[in-house]
Formats: structure tokens, sequence, C-alpha cells
């Protein structure tokens, strides 16, 4: 009976010859495979000193971003967190107080902002959902770390630098010094 697509290879079903018995042949052919992958351009990057480059759209750990004059951009709208399908995010809301105008956009801001990210599966539908962009994932990567407390980032680790007051660190955590850099290179 053939098959529909004539993949079938019959089993060879003749007794083995005393080259085949010992298996040298076929020795022969894996260590032939072996010196041919000795000999080809090896892909593995050294870290410290090289980077690997990463795709345009790639999602990478969240940051909760400023504005130009500084102040934090989150509202505390909880549409990040409900976007969320692996409900990794999690805050809670507080009123401004009078005087903390340049440090909040609007009346309400996230007084606690957390993001589990043993949980989170890079999706982007946070970023998707928020009205005021004020968290976008950049094209840094989760370290690994020993403890699961040191994955559960806080406001202070997602914050971005203020750009009024240290403006290399924002540029940096932008990514424009790190993309620059490695154009020259």
């Amino acid at each position: 009976m053939e098959s529909l697509t004539q993949r079938a290879k019959p089993v060879d079903r003749r007794p083995m010859n005393w080259l085949e018995k010992i298996y040298l042949w076929e020795i022969f052919k894996g260590m032939s495979i072996t010196l041919k992958h000795f000999f080809k351009k090896k892909v593995t990057i050294q870290y410290p000193e090289q980077t690997r480059p990463f795709s345009p759209v790639f999602r990478g750990l969240h940051i909760l971003n400023r504005d130009e004059e500084g102040r934090e951009r989150c509202t505390a709208c909880g549409l990040c967190a409900v976007a969320c399908p692996a409900e990794a995010i999690t805050m809670e809301a507080a009123e401004r107080l009078p005087g903390e105008e340049d440090l909040y956009r609007e009346e309400k801001y996230a007084a606690r902002y957390e993001i589990n990210m043993l949980r989170c599966i890079f999706c982007g539908l946070c970023e998707e959902a928020c009205p005021k962009d004020a968290i976008y994932l950049s094209e840094t990567f989760a370290p690994a770390n020993y403890s699961r407390k040191s994955f559960i980032y806080a406001k202070d680790d997602l914050l971005i630098p203020d750009p009024v007051t240290n403006p290399e660190e924002y540029a940096k955590a932008k990514g424009l010094i790190d993309k620059k850099k490695n154009l020259k290179s």
C-alpha cells in the first residue's frame, strides 16, 4: 500500500555485515558531524563585553514615565492592572496634596505601584491600555536573581529618572545613549 505523502521508508531487514555490527561506520559519521561543527563560527555571545541585538519590537522591563517637567504621568486609573492577563500589576491611588503640583500631573497619583516580574508575560497590554503613556516596556531584559522578592519591582524601581535634575540618567533609561553608542560601534 502506498502512502499519501510518499515519505514512508521501508525498513531494511537484511542481516548486518561485520562493519555494521561493530558500528564503526556510524561512529565515523558522528565524528565527522562533530568536526564540521568544530570549525564553524561560534554563536555564543560573550555577554559582559558583547550585547545581543534585539528586535525593535522587543518588550523588556517596565518603566514608569515622567513628563518633560519631571512630574509622574501615572494617574492610578488602574487600566493597566485591569488589562494585565497575568494580574502582575498592583496599585493604590492617593490624592495629591497642596504643594505637590511639581511631583504629580493630576490630582490622583499612584502611591503604591508594584509589578511582579515572575508573573509578567511581557505582552504589552498594560502599555496599550495606559491613556497617559505612563508605562512602557523598555529594551532591557529582566536580570536573574536568587530570591523571589527581588522580582517584585516597586514604584521607586520602575520610575524613570527626572529629566530636569538628572538628564544623563534619563537619556540612559530611555535608551538614547546606548543606541547612539551601538550605532557608532
